[in-house]
């Protein structure tokens, strides 16, 4: 069977109540909203890559026991342009938009003109973070979307450069415990330098009626050069704990000047996107007191990590967990005529570099002999070797394999954590979630039949003392003919089942989402 990739969902923007079957906690009161793409083709156009489809939103707002699902495209300026045209007419990261042949040559030439000096996409299908008191739809451009999180309703249009000099930005943000956000964006040949740039976004105050968006508020913690001026890294999350942020600057490098000149040469964004397995990758640790990287260097082979599961503090190291591939052939395998044809799938899934769930520790001090291992901390298997003064080579620890997106309980981030939940990712599809014990590396798994779970979200019980006291809550695809979709929740501690909640509704693979509690 298996997930239509291509397939253009419905909206249903108004509310459909679910069918409980099963138990939910008293306590579970609150609306998860996730994220993820959901619109393929307009008109005769189609877009070329999975991750290029509009934004569709849908979200479930669970009060008193009952589930009400509903769902919206986002209607930003990439969604209203390409309606609008009946066609596709902003480009994507893999998919490069061509005016209609029928279109004058100034239409033409401005077309071209937007794709040298390139104005991104608002079309934000990656996730839903927080900045002050909004909820906002985001990818990795410098535009990110309001959104009314009860109703889904698309918003003000905010952009990054009116109170920042970045092009991209991440859209995994961490949060302190008083409601601040933090971020990571990249600033490209600003005044002859690039360079990644740290912010915070303060929180909202308690009268929560400061003017929006919070981003006006926004601070730059400090920069990190590029080692190369049109070359920047490509990075999609980074750590932090109470003390420090680690930033991962990976030989997986957009090239500027060949982005300049896609649209000319007919060929995509992603095709100037290249791994360079020759290069080291550089792990960068900044003191959060000083807003300046420590005097120690660390490094370790090519590899692409995306994904950051948390990172704490112990005995004079710095521990950091990430989910980490050998290449970037994940991105090729997303295209979607090789995910609509079954032998080009299979080929692609032969080639995929299967992810590892990776355990990095940087020794806070070089003092030692050359040759020395400075990891001092028994419980781990990874590595970090003094090749000469000021720097150290970190070799990693691999706690499991064939695992994606992370989540952790978030009150642990930062701080020394046990469990993390993780769909399998063996191939484009999950067909199960786990529960990952790092200190044990035990696992606890759910699957079903032809369901395809997403991303799983820990959320605490109010109170709870111990790490895994909550809930799971994903949603699942069911191929099963004449079975329903369905949110599945699962017990935190023994990854029981204890409900699923059907939707008259056809859900869609998405990305990441955000859970906010009712007494948020």
């Amino acid at each position: 069977m298996g997930y239509e990739y291509g397939k253009n969902r419905t909206e249903h923007p108004e509310p459909l109540k679910a069918e409980v079957k099963g138990s939910l906690p008293d306590w579970l009161q609150g609306t998860l909203i996730r994220n993820g793409p959901g619109l393929f083709s307009v008109g005769e156009t189609s877009y070329n890559h999975w991750f290029d489809g509009m934004a569709l939103m849908h979200s479930f707002t669970i009060k008193n026991g009952e589930v009400r699902y509903r769902s919206r495209f986002l209607r930003g300026d990439t969604y209203n342009s390409n309606m609008q045209a009946n066609r596709i007419v902003v480009s994507e990261m893999g998919t490069m938009a061509y005016p209609d042949p029928s279109k004058n040559i100034f239409s033409k030439v401005i077309t071209f003109l937007n794709h040298t000096v390139p104005d991104f996409t608002d079309n934000c299908a990656g996730n839903i973070i927080k900045y002050g008191n909004d909820y906002y739809a985001t990818s990795e451009t410098n535009y990110i979307r309001k959104i009314d999180p009860m109703t889904l309703e698309t918003q003000d249009k905010v952009d990054y450069q009116k109170y920042l000099a970045v092009n991209l930005v991440t859209s995994h943000p961490h949060y302190d415990k008083e409601g601040s956000s933090y971020n990571m964006g990249t600033s490209i040949a600003d005044k002859g330098k690039t360079k990644y740039v740290l912010f915070k976004v303060p929180a909202a105050g308690r009268s929560g009626s400061e003017a929006s968006p919070a981003l006006k508020n926004v601070e730059t913690i400090c920069t990190v050069p590029c080692r190369t001026l049109l070359t920047p890294s490509y990075y999609h999350s980074f750590g932090m704990t109470d003390n420090y942020f680690i930033f991962i600057e990976q030989p997986l490098k957009l090239d500027i000047l060949k982005m300049a000149t896609a649209y000319l040469r007919g060929v995509n964004w992603a095709s100037c996107l290249k791994f360079h397995p020759e290069d080291d990758t550089l792990i960068h640790l900044i003191d959060r007191k000083t807003k300046k990287e420590v005097a120690v260097k660390y490094f370790t082979g090519a590899t692409v990590i995306y994904h950051h599961v948390n990172a704490f503090e112990e005995d004079g190291h710095v521990v950091f967990d990430v989910i980490a591939y050998e290449d970037n052939s994940l991105y090729d395998m997303f295209y979607l005529d090789k995910l609509k044809d079954k032998e080009a799938k299979e080929a692609a899934n032969k080639k995929f570099s299967k992810p590892k769930c990776k355990r990095f520790v940087l020794p806070l001090t070089d003092k030692g002999e050359m040759g020395e291992d400075l990891v001092k901390l028994k419980y781990t298997k990874a590595s970090a070797v003094k090749e000469k003064e000021g720097k150290l080579l970190c070799q990693p620890e691999v706690l499991t394999e064939g695992v994606e997106l992370p989540r952790i309980n978030y009150n642990y981030n930062g701080q020394k954590y046990r469990y993390v939940y993780l769909t399998v990712a063996e191939t484009t599809e999950s067909t199960s979630i786990t529960k990952l014990d790092v200190e044990t590396k035990q696992q606890l798994e759910w699957t079903a039949e032809n369901c395809y779970p997403s991303e799983p979200v820990f959320i605490t019980r109010p109170g709870a003392t111990e790490e895994d006291d909550g809930v799971i809550l994903t949603s699942v695809i069911n191929s099963n003919p004449g079975q329903s979709d369905f949110l599945l929740v699962l017990d935190g501690k023994s990854f029981k089942e204890l409900a699923r909640v059907h939707v008259e509704a056809e859900l869609h693979l998405d990305m990441h989402g955000f859970f906010i509690s009712q007494s948020d």
